[in-house]
């Protein structure tokens, strides 16, 4: 008698990218997708339902932060193993990722089989990212790319850097407490201490310096 597939869970905020990612999870006779949601709230409950061997999270979601979703996930979801496919390639959110959990981590830049090698290492017992991102790990492993802002920067919270991370992608603080399901005070809050941790003195320093963070990590 042949093994059961292997149960798979896709959250992402976009439909598209949860309609392409089953259809190539299908073509695997040994993979099923066995639910999908489009933000951490959602995804929770049908994780716990389902009770899948893998989840595909997105870090950006709706109404919520795909971190969170990856702590609440080892918490209460011990048996999911988490496998990250984000848009997001800066190594800090990729070190945050594995240290809330996650096991695999793919950019939406790999390759298509990238995602299906992710997920059968990870269903093998191992981490896995590709091997750009585990030369970036090591060197902050072993201290070659500190930096005084390196320092600064991760002394940021998960969700202070994702206030961070919008600012510098444009968005204002009412977009930022909408996306993120917080209040206009919270969000400004959050600013409040970013600004302090990184030594800026206004909000305009805060979203130049969080724009010139942005582009350089795009960049890079």
């Amino acid at each position: 008698m042949s093994a059961p597939p292997t149960r798979i869970f896709i959250v992402d905020d976009h439909t598209l990218v949860r309609e392409w990612l089953a259809n190539l999870l299908r073509q695997e006779p040994d993979f099923t997708v066995c639910g999908q949601a489009e933000n951490a709230l959602a995804a929770l409950a049908g994780i716990s339902a389902a009770a899948p061997e893998i989840a595909i999270v997105d870090l950006s979601l709706k109404g919520g932060s795909g971190l969170d979703l990856i702590k609440d996930l080892r918490q209460q979801c011990p048996t999911t193993q988490v496998v990250v496919l984000s848009m997001h390639e800066e190594i800090y959110f990729v070190e945050r990722a594995f240290r809330a959990g996650a096991r695999g981590y793919v950019t939406k830049r790999d390759s298509t089989h990238r995602i299906v090698e992710a997920i059968r290492a990870v269903l093998a017992g191992n981490v896995y990212a590709n091997s750009g991102l585990l030369a970036q790990l090591t060197e902050r492993m072993v201290g070659l790319s500190a930096t005084k802002h390196r320092g600064q920067i991760e002394s940021l919270s998960d969700r202070e850097m994702e206030v961070f991370r919008r600012l510098g992608a444009g968005q204002g603080t009412r977009k930022i407490a909408t996306e993120m399901s917080l209040s206009m005070k919270t969000v400004q809050a959050y600013c409040a201490r970013i600004k302090e941790k990184l030594g800026l003195a206004n909000v305009s320093e805060l979203v130049r310096e969080a724009v010139c963070w942005v582009e350089k990590n795009q960049t890079s």
